[in-house]
């Protein structure tokens, strides 16, 4: 955008950015799609911390924090994709035990 005064060049920006959201979450739906992608995704979720405290009493907590927080954002990205992913990986990762 060249000038965010002219409110064409402002909603021709907004339009673009939600097509390279709506890309990026058809990606996401298109890996969990399958069952080899669920499985990578939860090990990334698990692997974060996103099912457990990251409090440890000292520091290792801010970087455990870090972590969790970037599973998070892959959680969010799951759920805007379609909820039921997460109850499908969530009990997917049950028969894998």
């Amino acid at each position: 955008m060249r000038n965010a005064a002219d409110r064409e060049q402002v909603q021709q920006a907004k339009e673009k950015q939600l097509r390279g959201r709506e890309r990026e979450l058809e990606d996401v739906r298109l890996v969990l799609g399958t069952p080899s992608g669920r499985r990578i995704f939860w090990r990334y979720l698990d692997e974060c911390g996103v099912f457990r405290t990251s409090f440890t009493g000292n520091s290792t907590t801010f970087f455990n924090e870090g972590a969790r927080n970037i599973g998070l954002k892959i959680m969010a990205d799951i759920n805007d994709a379609d909820p039921a992913f997460l109850m499908t990986m969530t009990k997917e990762s049950k028969i894998d035990l």
